[in-house]
């Protein structure tokens, strides 16, 4: 059983820039591929970006493409989103993700493990 617990939420404004990590525990890290998916108020948890479990492989939204930047230590069992410029339209409950396919963390579907989730607020 992996978990995952997500750090480095916060409010910033509009410009800003944010450092998210994402710390596993209980498993082999560095056999999973790992995402970042987002869901704002009143809409559907999306997909952000996600990397392959040696990190050749990343995916991003075409939303976050040039902004955001995705890596992982496995030696520190972690994966962080640096985000920059961010804009108010990335205000969002960001949430790590674990699986052993890297291509169901890009899916979004049948991911096998969740962390809890970290608000990042993007004031105007």
């Amino acid at each position: 059983q992996v978990q995952l617990v997500e750090s480095g939420g916060g409010l910033v404004q509009t410009g800003g820039s944010l450092r998210l990590s994402c710390a596993a525990s209980g498993g082999t890290f560095s056999s999973y591929g790992m995402g970042w998916f987002r869901q704002a108020p009143g809409q559907e948890r999306e997909v952000v970006t996600a990397i392959s479990w040696g990190g050749v492989r990343t995916y991003y939204a075409d939303s976050v493409k040039g902004r955001f930047t995705i890596s992982r230590d496995n030696a520190k069992n972690t994966v962080y989103l640096q985000m920059n410029s961010l804009k108010p339209e990335d205000t969002a409950v960001y949430y790590c993700a674990a699986d052993p396919v890297f291509g169901t963390v890009v899916a979004g579907i049948g991911i096998h493990y969740w962390g809890k989730g970290t608000l990042v607020t993007v004031s105007s």
